[in-house]
Parts: C-alpha cells; structure tokens; sequence
C-alpha cells in the first residue's frame, strides 16, 4: 500500500502582528512592534501550499485559533462583555492583550508531536498536542488545537489523540518543531528523532545560560509512551545549549530530517558522532540507509543559520529519490548561505535543487517554511480516513486566497489590538472558515 508524507500547513490567522513574544526567537525580538500584514502573511502562505500541490505533493491546511482570546483574559481578572475585556486590558495590561492576539498557531510545526501507524504499538497514528507551556501567548493553544486535530483525523479505527502534557517546566513540550522520524519509506517502520535542549531531573546534561531550552527529555519521553513507540525505534539527542544561547530555540532552526537523510549544521546536537551511530544502527535494522548531510560552520555560521533560516527548511523526497530544498527568501539574501546550497545541489549528493519562496510576514516573526509545516505519515486507506474538506486543491486555493481577501486587513499595528472589531471580524472569518474546510464547531465562540 502507498504511503505520503502529508505537509499541512498553518493558515495565518486575521490577528498576525509582531508582537516580540518569543524571547530567545531573535527574529520575533528584532521586529516587535512593527506594523504587520495578515492578508499578505495569510496569502503568502497559501501560494506554498498550492506550489507544493502542483508539484505533486499532498498538502492538506490546518485551521488557525480564535483571537485575540477573550477567555484567556477573563481567567486574568478582565470582566464585562468581549468589548469591555479587551477594553479594560488594553488600558491596565497591554502585554497580555498582545499575547491574547498572537497568531503564533500559525506555526504549526509547534502543534503536536506525530508518530505514523508504522511505528506505534496499536498500529494507528498518533497525535499528541504540544503544551508549548515555555511562552505564555502559545500555553494558550492546545486546547483548540485539539479539537482542531480532532476534527481533522476523526476516524478513532485510525487515529489516536491525546492531550498535552502537563504544563510545566519539567515537560516542556514544543511538538514537532523538535522531532523527525527516519524511514526508507514512509509506510515502514522508522525510527523516530527527538531533540531535547535540557533534563529538568538529571543534571549531567548541560543547560543554556541565556535562552530558555524549551525541550525537555522527560516531555519527549513521555510523548514517545503516549504514542506506544519501540525503544529500537527512538533516538534522543541533546540540542547543543550554545546554539540555543545564539538563538536557536527549537531543532528545526538549526537540522531538518527526512526519509533516511539528515541536514544538519556542524554546532547543532551534543554527542554527534554518538548520535549518528545510534540514528544509523537503528534505521538499519528497519531497513533503511541513514545520510548525514553536515553543514560546517567553516561554510555557514550558526549566526548564519539563524538569520537566513537555511534549517528551517522543508525537505522533501522526489520519486527518483532525490531531495527537495525549501527554503525562504532570505536564504538568497546571505551570501554565504546561498554559496552553500548551490555547492551543495551541483555536487551530485542527495539534496538536488532548492525551491525560494517569499514567506517575509512569518519570517519577520520568527518562523520560516518548516514552522509552517507539521508534517503527518499516512497511508492510501488512512489518507482517505481524513477530512477531505482540509486536503488543498485548486478549488479550496481559490476559496481560500478570496476568504482571505474578503476578511483581512492589510495593516495591523499593536494600537489595532485594542479594537473590540478585530475580534467580531476574527469570529466572522472563522465560523466561515470551519464551512469551508468541514470541520464542525472547533472554537469557543461556536461551542459556548
């Protein structure tokens, strides 16, 4: 049976603003209080979906949260109607309506941890929403998202859900922005990868000292009991607190996985020859051939890295078994970087060609194509099991791009949070969109 790697993508949300939120994100910092585009943002991101569409790949959406989050607020201290909380919080307590409007959900690579029916002892494919507990505006969405995930992969003969983690510190949990699996093919058994950046109960592994390392082992531990995943099918590793001290808060800014073939910079893991043993050994036994692609920091700095997010890219297989490059604009723009990938795509190697997309809205925030993306293994009878109403075509592009431009705004400064129309536009756009994509009532307003 036929089996897909199906990207689904992050639809932007009408709140998108620059909120600086994520300290240790150095993009999200550089940009605060700039005045944003949620149409363009929201536009931007579907031109790559129906991009990868065309190119043969499947490409499905997921929905965006309720903002700014008026519940949120009331379990603060804010009273009175929707318009006098968001009143009474712009006035005493910007900061936690900024938070409230984040649509920080569009980076979807954050949402859950995903294991295939491959790998999981019940033989179904398991969704674990991530607590994302590390910022306060992000600890705020895995209840909708949820739901969200639940409406989508509905079918319980082969979907398994589970809630977030306990949310705190010990098991910080960011989701998929911090795990990869390894397979020969998508429809085998892998072996799954999961980064931590620290142990909140064993001290003999290092910690950053100036970011938060929002990964914990003990979370990605127990994601990997939750899901029912074989020792001989996971791999830990330790993100490098160094990196993560120059502003790689997740894996995904610094390596990306796919199929047997690692990319990753020389600075991004502790222990990497040890590492890359184990990731080999085990793939091996499943049937695979692990490739290491290691970037030198002699090459692309981790500053680098950072600033053209050259990792958070989307790898993704070809049928003649060569690898696809997705990466942003800002790639192009770095000297050193684009020396190294068109090295890196003439050498023959596994990585053929590299794809630029425009993705500055997301990319001025802190997230590039691979935070977009969280990526969901299924095969032919499971991809089928799906709700077909969030599989992209050309039809729901269409729809999707005129829904847009019929309900964002084109300009969305910190001052435009505290109107209480943002919120009735938001509401509107949503109850809309949850038409669009058949996915039932998902948010508080339609459940409440």
């Amino acid at each position: 049976m036929k089996s897909y790697e199906v990207n689904f993508d992050g639809l932007v949300g009408p709140t998108h603003n620059y909120g600086g939120l994520s300290y240790g994100n150095v993009a999200s910092q550089s940009n605060s209080q700039q005045s944003s585009n949620p149409k363009e943002a929201a536009l931007q991101g579907l031109a790559k979906m129906k991009a990868l569409m065309e190119m043969g790949f499947q490409q499905g959406v997921l929905a965006p949260q309720e903002r700014p989050d008026v519940a949120a607020l009331r379990r603060l201290g804010f009273a009175g109607s929707d318009a006098q909380v968001i009143e009474r919080a712009a006035k005493d307590a910007m900061p936690l309506l900024v938070a409230s409007c984040s649509a920080s959900s569009m980076w979807v690579a954050n949402a859950a941890t995903v294991s295939p029916s491959a790998d999981t002892s019940d033989g179904r494919v398991h969704f674990t929403a991530a607590n994302l507990n590390c910022k306060y505006h992000r600890s705020i969405e895995h209840p909708t998202t949820s739901r969200v995930l639940g409406a989508m992969f509905a079918d319980q003969k082969h979907f398994a859900h589970h809630a977030a983690l306990p949310a705190v510190a010990q098991f910080g949990d960011e989701g998929a922005a911090n795990h990869t699996r390894f397979c020969h093919d998508y429809g085998q058994a892998g072996v799954e990868f999961f980064v931590f950046g620290r142990s909140a109960f064993d001290t003999r592994y290092p910690a950053p000292q100036k970011y938060p390392a929002r990964q914990t082992l003990e979370a990605s531990q127990a994601v990997a009991r939750l899901h029912g995943l074989s020792d001989d099918g996971v791999v830990y590793a330790q993100q490098n607190p160094s990196v993560i001290d120059q502003g790689v808060f997740h894996n995904d800014v610094i390596a990306v996985g796919n199929g047997e073939a690692l990319f990753y910079h020389e600075d991004a893991f502790l222990e990497t020859d040890k590492m890359l043993v184990e990731l080999q050994a085990k793939l091996a036994k499943r049937g695979g051939n692990f490739q290491a692609i290691c970037v030198p920091r002699s090459q692309v700095t981790v500053e680098d890295a950072v600033r053209s997010y050259l990792f958070n890219s989307q790898l993704l297989s070809r049928a003649d078994g060569s690898m696809l490059l997705i990466v942003p604009e800002e790639c192009r723009g770095n000297e050193r970087v684009w020396q190294y990938l068109q090295g890196l795509t003439s050498s023959g190697g596994l990585i053929r060609e590299v794809k630029v997309f425009d993705l500055k809205q997301s990319m001025q925030n802190g997230g590039g194509p691979a935070c977009l993306r969280l990526r969901v293994a299924l095969n032919q009878t499971e991809l089928a099991a799906v709700n077909p109403g969030v599989i992209m075509t050309a039809p729901l592009y269409d729809t999707l791009t005129q829904w847009v431009d019929k309900h964002y705004r084109d300009r969305l400064s910190e001052n435009d949070l505290a109107d209480p129309q943002l919120l009735l536009e938001c509401r509107t756009a949503l109850d809309e969109l949850t038409q669009i994509l058949k996915l039932g009532a998902v948010y508080p307003f339609q459940i409440n």
